[in-house]
């Protein structure tokens, strides 16, 4: 057995794979490049959890502003302490929504799942670990009521939401902000995984109806057992010509 055969057998009973990184067809790479051709210097990272998305933007080069949202108490813990480390990542300890007050959050065993709404048995089925463990009130405000004070005008903004079903109420509270916001990642779901929740159709619609195309997706999660793809971020941008990348944005 040959050394790269060797290391790819070690990683693979990690539980992960090893394959090669290509620069074309990789969906990081794309977003890479869409980030670049949008001279995106600001993320707005709603539904934050403890901040992975946020350090695989780091991880990838970028070196602009983050401003983290997250409501959950413990996830906002782990959030807050790594954002401390970075000058250029803020957290804040609120979720994002159509009005703003204080709601209950249905608490998941794996804390991402958590949801302001009620999980469907097609979700616990797929990821046993997903299933709620309890509740907690939380705050919520409306992007329009919070905008100016992270924004500043200028920046291409690009609002990341991962919310667990909750995308369309964050983007009904950011009706305003959107005139500003270069570009949209959403968490969609194929197949409904939480009450109520729009599908990835049906959110298509509504943002193109905005203004902004859908440029690029990468899966999120599968059901494990047919291998049917459940959820996927879509990301959107108004459409542009390039535009000069910030000086040192992207740090490879």
């Amino acid at each position: 057995m040959n050394l790269r055969a060797l290391l790819k057998r070690l990683v693979r009973k990690t539980g992960f794979d090893v394959i090669r990184f290509n620069a074309r067809s990789s969906p990081v790479a794309r977003r890479i490049r869409l980030f670049a051709h949008h001279g995106i210097n600001l993320v707005l990272d709603v539904g934050a959890n403890t901040g992975g998305y946020a350090l695989e933007l780091r991880r990838t080069g970028y070196r602009g502003r983050i401003v983290s949202f997250e409501p959950l108490s413990s996830a906002f813990a782990r959030l807050e302490a790594r954002a401390a480390r970075d000058p250029q990542w803020e957290a804040v300890h609120a979720g994002l929504g159509r009005e703003p007050g204080r709601q209950r959050l249905h608490v998941a065993q794996n804390s991402e799942s958590s949801s302001l709404l009620e999980m469907l048995p097609r979700h616990v089925a797929a990821y046993p670990k997903a299933a709620y463990v309890g509740t907690e009130e939380v705050i919520i405000d409306r992007l329009d009521d919070v905008f100016a004070r992270y924004y500043r005008p200028g920046e291409n903004a690009y609002l990341k939401i991962d919310t667990q079903g909750y995308e369309r109420h964050v983007l009904e509270g950011a009706q305003a902000s959107l005139k500003a916001i270069t570009g949209i990642q959403l968490e969609l779901s194929l197949v409904p995984l939480y009450e109520g929740e729009p599908l990835f159709v049906d959110l298509v619609a509504y943002l193109e109806e905005r203004g902004y195309v859908l440029m690029s997706f990468e899966p999120v999660i599968e059901d494990p057992s047919t291998g049917q793809l459940l959820q996927i971020d879509s990301l959107f941008f108004r459409p542009s010509p390039p535009r000069e990348e910030p000086a040192g944005l992207w740090k490879p």
